[in-house]
């Protein structure tokens, strides 16, 4: 567990803003999906209102990943302030164990409560008698902590749907085929939807998740044209967010924090994973799960020994492949115990730059891919994979600029600003240095 250095000026300073917190609660957390650190620090990519929240605010250059560098662990993260080992994300889902072949499978829509091993701060905030709202944040699926929502995947019955389509600000049609509407569209969306629950509900806690840099990132890569247009876009729609809080009259108790799950690298290679395996005489004995820039392979128990040594030797002979880790890397990597968590992998496999992992049916096992994508996964110390933040508003000292931080931070700081306090096991600390008093 990481331990803070903070001063006695410092504890006394996050003391005294706890308790103003009482009457100054309002805080939004914006989470832009796959925005890296350096695009933030490129001062070309073009984002206006970012830059405007730095300047009245504060940011951190760079912002530490928890492993894996995926978006529902690190979300996860961020609301819970523990890694992976401790609050049970390791994919976009629950990794769930078949009883047959292959061995496991993802479970996106679990209810939160069986999903996250973790307290979250909304948790914590509803707890302690504030409201609370999600739009699009994830491992999230029925918790009943959160009072109001619009989810990933919405529905003509729900509450804020309904309100929204009796307002025309979405139809009915829309909601019903919303996976059908392409992402840029469904962010606009999801936006309309937190807009619509500020000005309507004014929620202590809002958790707001955008998704169309990440999928332009996969696609044509970080660096990309396509992805300085979805940072401009991103932009537009923080900058609504913004308008709708002073339109709400919440300009003078609202904090926004700026974040984002993790960076990316640009891929020119593919290995595929289930070839490798097959080349190895493995195939009914070992099964891997690609996750761009890692893999996670799995074993039957019998022979599971050789098997494991096998893979080993194979993998680490492949061009491509920068480290085959097994249960001795994992404490390092903030990954749990295999025979603590039937989740865990019995090895986890990262590429070296410019390469990610596939799997799919025959083929080479190492294929150039015909234009530069993108991906993440990569391990967390690799300085693409860094997030950004920001904070601004009200409790947050203008000016202020930490160099680095991590993302197991964001969670004991959102709950400092509201007045609550984490459970105080919990990896991060409050980010002490960027409150005001």
């Amino acid at each position: 567990m990481r331990t803070s250095t903070l001063s006695l000026a410092a504890v006394l300073l996050l003391a005294a803003w706890c308790a103003s917190a009482q009457v100054q609660r309002t805080v939004i957390v914006i989470s832009l999906d796959g925005f890296p650190a350096y695009a933030l620090l490129d001062p070309k990519s073009p984002v206006p209102t970012l830059r405007k929240l730095i300047e009245q605010g504060a940011t951190a250059r760079r912002m530490t990943t928890v492993n894996p560098t995926i978006t529902w662990p690190n979300h996860t993260a961020i609301v819970t302030g523990v890694d992976a080992s401790r609050h049970g994300l390791l994919v976009n889902g629950e990794i769930t164990r078949t009883g047959g072949w292959p061995p496991v499978k993802v479970e996106p829509w679990i209810p939160k409560e069986q999903m996250v091993r973790a307290p979250t701060v909304y948790d914590v905030a509803h707890r302690a008698g504030l409201t609370t709202a999600q739009v699009d944040w994830v491992a999230i699926k029925s918790a009943p902590t959160i009072t109001w929502e619009f989810p990933e995947i919405p529905s003509v019955d729900g509450p804020i749907e309904r309100e929204m389509i009796a307002r025309h600000l979405v139809d009915s049609d829309t909601v019903q085929q919303f996976g059908k509407s392409n992402i840029l569209r469904r962010d606009e969306i999801w936006t309309d939807a937190a807009v619509h629950i500020l000005r309507e509900h004014k929620p202590n806690l809002l958790l707001y998740h955008l998704l169309s840099l990440d999928s332009v990132h996969h696609t044509y890569g970080p660096g990309s044209l396509a992805a300085t247009a979805a940072m401009a876009f991103l932009d537009a729609q923080v900058a609504r967010i913004m308008d709708a809080v002073r339109a709400a009259g919440l300009q003078d108790k609202t904090t926004v924090i700026v974040v984002s799950d993790h960076g990316f690298k640009a891929v020119k290679n593919h290995i595929n994973i289930s070839t490798a395996i097959a080349e190895a005489g493995l195939s009914d004995k070992a099964y891997g799960l690609p996750e761009g820039g890692c893999a996670l392979l799995y074993v039957k128990p019998e022979g599971a020994a050789e098997t494991i040594a096998a893979l080993r030797k194979k993998f680490s002979a492949l061009e491509g492949v920068a480290e085959v880790a097994g249960p001795e890397r994992y404490g390092a990597l903030g990954l749990p115990d295999p025979s603590k968590d039937r989740q865990m992998a019995d090895l986890l496999l990262y590429p070296k730059s410019g390469y990610a992992f596939t799997a799919g049916n025959g083929g080479p096992v190492s294929t150039p891919v015909i234009s530069t994508g993108g991906a993440h996964g990569y391990i967390n110390t690799d300085p693409e994979l860094d997030a950004i933040f920001i904070a601004s508003g009200v409790g947050i000292r203008a000016g202020s600029v930490v160099e680095r931080i991590h993302n197991m931070d964001v969670a004991p700081t959102i709950a400092a600003l509201l007045g609550i306090q984490m459970p105080a096991d919990i990896q991060g600390h409050v980010i002490a240095e960027i409150l005001s008093h």
